[in-house]
C-alpha cells in the first residue's frame, strides 16, 4: 500500500505563507531600488539634458503622476481581478520601463518612461500595502516594519551600486545611467515568482462586509493620517532626490562620496525599521509617530545649520523619519480592518497628490532663493542658500509631520482609540 505523500492542510497553508511573505519582502527590496537608483543618476540626467533645478523639480513631479494615477485605480484592479494579477502586473510594467528608460535620448521619451515606471511603482505600493495588512493579524507595527526593512535594505546599497555600476564597461559600452535603469528595473522579473505561485488572501471578501469609502471620508483621523502621512513621505522620499545633488553642488563632494552619504542615510533608515518595530507596538503608534518624526526634522536643520561638518546628520535623520510610513500602514490595519484596501487606497492616493507638489515646492524654493542671493562673482553663494533653503523644507515637512502626528494622538485619547 502507498503511503499518502499527499501536502497537509497545515503544510501548504505554511508554503503559501512562505510565498506570500516572498512577494511582499522582495517586492519591497526590488521597490527600494528601483526608487533609490536615481540619487547619483539625477545630476547626470540634468547634465545630458542641460536642465536647471526647476525643472529637474518639474521632471520629478510630472513623473510622480504616474504614481499618482496607478495610486487611483489599483483598489478597483484590486477588487476586479485581485492582488496577486495586480502584482504581476505591477513588476511586469517595472521591467517594461527600464527596457524604455534604456532607450530614451529626449526629454519627452524620459518622461514617458519614467512616467510608467511610476504606474508600476504606485501599482506595487499599493498591492504590498493591502497584502501586508491582509496577512499581518498579530504584532502589526513590528511586522509592517520588518516589511518595510526590505525597502530600507535595497535603498541603502542602491546608491552604491548605481554610482558603481555607472562607470562600468561592457563589450566597449559605458552603462551610464540608462544601463543601471536597465539593469535593476529587469530584476522585477524576480518576485514573479512567489507571486505567480502563491495564493492571496481576501480577495473574496464580500461588498457589504466592507467599509465604503463614504464612511472612511468621514472620519477625522483618516484626514489626519493623510497629513501625518503626506507630510512624512515627502521627507523621506525627497532625500533619495536631492541629497545627492546637494552634497555634491553645496560642498563640491564627489559622486561616490555623496553616494556613501545617501547610502548611510539608508543604512540608518534600514536599521531603524528592523529595530524600532516591536518599540512601535510597546509604546503605541500615535506617540511612535510624534517622537520619530520630529528627531528626524531636527537632525536635518542641525545638519544645514552646521555645514559640511555636519553632513552625517543627514543621514541620521534617516532613523526618525524610517518608522513613520509602515508605522500608518500598521495603524491603518489595526483600524479598518475591513476597509484596508478603501483606506489605504484613500491615504496613499492623496499622500501622491502631496508628493507632487512636495518635489516641485523643493526645486521652486532652491531655484528662487538661488536666483534672489546671486548677482554676479556670488553666483556660488547663491545657489548654496537656494539649496539650503530647498532642503530646509525637507525638513520642515518632518516636523509637520510631528505636528500632525500630536493632533492624532490627541484625537484618538479622546476617543479611548489609542493604537
Amino acid at each position: 500500500m502507498k503511503a499518502d505523500i499527499r501536502p497537509t492542510p497545515a503544510s501548504s497553508s505554511k508554503r503559501n505563507y512562505i510565498l506570500q511573505l516572498l512577494t511582499v519582502f522582495v517586492g519591497f527590496l526590488i521597490f527600494g531600488f528601483s526608487e533609490n537608483i536615481k540619487g547619483p543618476a539625477i545630476p547626470r540626467i540634468q547634465s545630458d539634458f542641460r536642465l536647471d533645478e526647476m525643472q529637474l523639480g518639474t521632471l520629478l513631479s510630472l513623473n510622480s503622476l504616474g504614481y499618482l494615477l496607478a495610486c487611483t485605480f489599483t483598489a478597483l484592479l484590486i477588487r476586479k481581478i485581485g492582488i496577486k494579477a495586480v502584482s504581476l502586473l505591477a513588476f511586469g510594467s517595472m521591467a517594461v520601463s527600464g527596457v524604455f528608460i534604456f532607450l530614451s535620448h529626449s526629454y519627452p521619451a524620459l518622461s514617458s518612461s519614467f512616467f510608467l515606471m511610476y504606474i508600476g511603482n504606485g501599482m506595487l505600493e499599493i498591492g504590498l500595502a493591502v497584502l501586508g495588512a491582509r496577512i499581518f493579524v498579530k504584532n502589526t507595527g513590528t511586522m509592517m516594519n520588518l516589511s518595510h526593512f526590505f525597502y530600507g535594505l535595497s535603498s541603502t546599497v542602491a546608491p552604491l551600486i548605481s554610482s558603481g555600476l555607472m562607470t562600468v564597461t561592457i563589450f566597449g559600452h559605458l552603462l551610464d545611467w540608462r544601463g543601471v535603469y536597465l539593469i535593476i528595473l529587469m530584476l522585477s522579473v524576480l518576485p514573479m515568482i512567489p507571486a505567480f505561485l502563491g495564493k492571496f488572501p481576501g480577495d473574496a471578501t464580500l461588498t457589504e462586509d466592507r467599509i465604503p469609502l463614504s464612511s472612511i471620508s468621514r472620519d477625522p483621523v483618516i484626514w489626519l493620517l493623510v497629513a501625518v502621512l503626506s507630510f512624512g513621505v515627502i521627507s523621506e522620499l525627497a532625500v533619495g532626490g536631492w541629497l545627492v545633488n546637494f552634497l555634491e553642488k553645496a560642498y563640491g563632494w564627489r559622486s561616490a562620496s555623496a553616494a556613501g552619504m545617501l547610502s548611510a542615510f539608508f543604512l540608518c533608515f534600514t536599521l531603524a525599521r528592523l529595530i524600532l518595530g516591536p518599540v512601535t507596538d510597546k509604546i503605541g503608534f500615535a506617540l511612535s509617530l510624534i517622537l520619530f518624526s520630529a528627531f528626524s526634522g531636527l537632525c536635518t536643520f542641525a545638519a544645514i545649520l552646521l555645514g559640511e561638518s555636519g553632513a552625517v546628520l543627514f543621514a541620521i535623520a534617516g532613523v526618525g523619519i524610517a518608522p513613520v510610513y509602515p508605522t500608518i500602514m500598521a495603524l491603518i490595519a489595526d483600524r479598518y480592518r475591513q476597509g484596508s484596501d478603501t483606506a489605504i487606497t484613500f491615504i496613499v492616493t492623496l499622500m501622491g497628490v502631496a508628493s507632487v507638489l512636495g518635489n516641485y515646492f523643493i526645486g521652486a524654493i532652491t531655484e528662487g532663493i538661488k536666483q534672489l542671493f546671486s548677482s554676479g562673482a556670488e553666483e556660488g553663494a547663491g545657489l548654496l542658500r537656494g539649496l539650503q533653503a530647498g532642503y530646509g523644507f525637507i525638513g520642515l515637512c518632518a516636523l509637520l509631520c510631528s505636528a500632525f502626528a500630536y493632533l492624532l494622538y490627541r484625537n484618538l485619547q479622546k476617543k479611548g482609540e489609542l493604537l
